[in-house]
């Protein structure tokens, strides 16, 4: 039950703001401020005991301690003081150039970084102000980054992997320039280590530098409208990013024309020119995050193309220095190009009034074995509920309808990888609703009604994102797991271009407790002769005797299992529970699995939502997620109980009750 309890807690944590990007969450506790102003006191410098400068913070296996790469004295880690007389954190403002890759395959994160130095707005977000060398210089920084729905404040040393004298990752081309490489090392940290940085898409840094929601396109089929849709881009501060998709076997190997395969690229600028000929010309402008090696073709560096264009045009674009940026035509750019990353962002992170925004939903779940995981067991999957009433204003690609960019992430995804263990496939659905009214669809409605969109096949990666355009309407989108009982948290976001309302689609709380009453015709006649028999003519037992009685009532019936009825339901009498346990036991197996208890349930009169089954499941399941008959009985005997407690309380019908510490006690532990 701590989980339920943590779980609790933070929603009204949420609730009062926690976990924004103003009220971000210590990573591992560490309060910056505190650990910073307990080392001025003590004047010495931090070192921090949960990312040590060790072998273990650089990886687990290339970066490992048994690692020929790290082995001996090769690798050093130093403070920038015993590396320069006078480090600064930034020199000038933080620019694309202070990002130049090291020695560890973390391109998609620079190319991401390098964007991010493009918005000051968005580098303020993940990087505080009032840092330096100088003042309060305690040996401590701190960066916050976007973690799977909610901001968080990462504390690190400034203790550098270096080799020879020089950093070994991530540096400033101004050699005395740091930020960067505290920013990488905090990201480290964040995902346990630097080797985890390894391998990734733009994409993950974009969302974790932002909290926006990134798509991608495939440039072999790009769509006709893509220019305009990068131009606007651009205009709404979206971030972007591509590669060259190529065999693991040419990792950074450079084409004819200087290009770089399987290396990430910002796209920083998208502009039309016009030549002499007053043809227009579309130009795509992209940055190496090494800070060189730059294409060579068409429109690259002092190639003769630009002498077509007029002087008044060429003098806007910066196009003759060496600093790993150049501008190509849009033709060869998805030619050359196999994949562009877009990052959307969410309202809250542009301030100006005059930027159009994306409309924003967030809902945290989770996919819990024997109660909500599954594809096979599909209509138990979580469920939420969006309404599209406008279309979109003047389309850009001339289609009427709704446009929606939907993300399904699952949570931990690279420390899950440090420790081995597997990633869910995930994916999710989308139905149109006709007149559901916010209830759980059950198997009557998904098993026959045909989806309207759904993501591409489940995948293993942290997130599966799809732009769908729906005509306006109700509809139900469910995310799942491939495989049936699976544990996983994850998040699903929600970007329309116009208002619309998103909820959770979850049954009310709800119960039928009035009295009810049985004749003895309903009452089973061997039943009624055991009862007969302990009771006497006083026609009362003890909790033991009833014990007795349904121990030997139930242990001649073959179609439901139990080890017997524990004392705590045979503190109340109970009739006909059996009948509603056999209608839904729909394998017939004697026992209850969770995904039949959500009928069963209803059918006893209770109405409940996927946080109440997932409770029931963790408390009244066996290891083989199936509730016997006993289990059955006395989880519908407490949740009358517990109705019935809740409705004494609820005297005005506000639907809160207050308790004292007395209150709370008696009720808990009766």
């Amino acid at each position: 039950m701590s989980n339920i309890r943590k779980v609790l807690c933070w929603r009204q944590k949420r609730r009062e703001g926690v976990g924004t990007n103003k009220k971000s969450i210590p990573f591992n506790k560490q309060d910056y401020q505190s650990l910073k102003q307990r080392c001025l006191v003590k004047k010495t410098l931090f070192c921090d005991p949960t990312f040590p400068a060790e072998s273990n913070s650089l990886g687990y296996d290339e970066l490992g301690q048994q690692s020929s790469k790290t082995r001996g004295v090769g690798v050093q880690w130093k403070r920038p003081k015993e590396l320069y007389s006078n480090p600064q954190f930034i020199v000038d403002g933080a620019t694309r150039t202070d990002i130049c890759q090291g020695a560890l395959g973390d391109c998609w994160l620079l190319a991401a970084i390098a964007s991010l130095t493009l918005e000051n707005e968005f580098l303020e977000r993940v990087v505080p102000h009032g840092q330096s060398f100088t003042e309060n210089y305690a040996g401590i920084f701190h960066f916050q980054f976007w973690q799977f729905g909610e901001w968080v404040d990462a504390v690190i040393d400034d203790r550098l992997p270096t080799r020879d004298g020089k950093l070994l990752f991530v540096h400033s081309a101004e050699g005395s320039e740091f930020w960067s490489a505290l920013l990488e090392k905090a990201y480290a940290k964040l995902n346990g280590s630097y080797e985890a940085l390894t391998g990734g898409r733009a994409t993950e840094g974009f969302e974790d530098f932002t909290g926006g929601i990134a798509e991608s396109y495939e440039l072999t089929k790009a769509p006709p409208h893509l220019f305009k849709l990068m131009q606007k881009a651009l205009t709404l501060r979206s971030l972007m990013a591509c590669s060259i998709s190529s065999s693991s076997q040419d990792t950074e190997t450079k084409t004819s024309l200087k290009l770089v395969k399987r290396h990430a690229y910002s796209v920083t600028g998208a502009k039309e020119v016009r030549n002499r000929f007053i043809l227009t010309v579309q130009l795509v402008r992209i940055r190496n995050p090494w800070g060189r090696v730059e294409w060579i073709g068409s429109w690259s560096d002092n190639s003769r193309e630009w002498n077509s264009i007029q002087p008044e045009e060429k003098a806007k674009l910066v196009y003759s220095v060496e600093d790993g940026e150049f501008w190509m035509a849009y033709s060869d750019f998805i030619q050359q190009f196999s994949r562009l990353d877009i990052c959307n962002q969410t309202p809250d992170a542009l301030s100006s009034a005059t930027v159009s925004r994306w409309n924003y939903s967030q809902f945290e779940g989770d996919w819990r074995v024997g109660s909500t995981a599954g594809c096979s067991t599909f209509c138990s999957n979580p469920q939420f509920v969006i309404n599209l009433e406008e279309e979109d204003d003047d389309p850009y690609d001339g289609e009427d309808g709704c446009t929606i960019l939907v993300g399904l992430m699952q949570k931990d995804f690279r420390k899950d990888k440090r420790i081995g263990r597997d990633p869910n496939a995930i994916g999710f659905t989308i139905y149109k609703l006709k007149g559901c009214n916010n209830i759980h669809l059950g198997p009557d409605v998904l098993l026959r009604q045909r989806y309207t969109a759904r993501s591409h096949p489940f995948t293993y990666k942290r997130e599966v994102i799809e732009r769908f355009k729906l005509p306006p309407g109700e509809y139900a989108i469910i995310p799942s797991t491939y495989e049936p009982h699976c544990n996983g948290s994850f998040i699903l976001r929600v970007f329309t271009e116009k208002e619309a309302a998103a909820s959770p689609m979850d049954t009310e709380i709800s119960a039928d407790v009035e009295k009810q009453y049985i004749s003895d015709s309903d009452v089973d006649p061997h039943f009624k002769q055991l009862f007969n028999q302990f009771a006497g003519n006083d026609s009362e037992v003890s909790v033991f005797e009833l014990k007795q009685i349904l121990d030997s009532v139930v242990s001649k019936r073959t179609d439901v299992k139990t080890d017997g009825f524990s004392m705590e339901t045979c503190r109340h009498i109970i009739s006909l529970l059996d009948e509603v346990f056999k209608k839904h036991d729909t394998d017939n197996s004697g026992t209850m699995s969770s995904h039949e208890m959500r009928d069963a349930v209803k059918e006893a009169g209770f109405q409940l939502n996927n946080d109440v089954l997932q409770v029931i499941v963790s408390r009244y399941a066996n290891q083989q997620y199936a509730i016997d008959f006993d289990s059955f009985v006395g989880c519908l005997i407490r949740l009358e109980m517990l109705f019935k407690m809740f409705k004494a309380f609820n005297k005005k019908n506000t639907g809160k009750i207050e308790l004292d510490i007395l209150q709370w006690l008696c009720l808990a532990l009766s």
